[in-house]
């Protein structure tokens, strides 16, 4: 098994870290209720997907 003959320096580490940045979720407004949803999912505000309510929403 080959093992390294130097270390990696900070700046190569680094290099390598720069895509695991945790990324904003892209949402979409629910043209039902007009809050933020992920897209392709049922609305967790009014429960409607496409157009039909698919989920009933309990009222906190």
């Amino acid at each position: 098994m080959a093992n390294p003959k130097r270390r990696h320096s900070k700046a190569r580490r680094d290099k390598r870290r720069a895509h695991d940045a945790m990324k904003v979720p892209a949402l979409s407004i629910c043209p039902n209720c007009q809050e933020k949803k992920l897209p392709h999912r049922v609305c967790p505000h009014c429960g409607y997907y496409k157009g039909e309510q698919v989920v009933e929403v309990k009222e906190f």
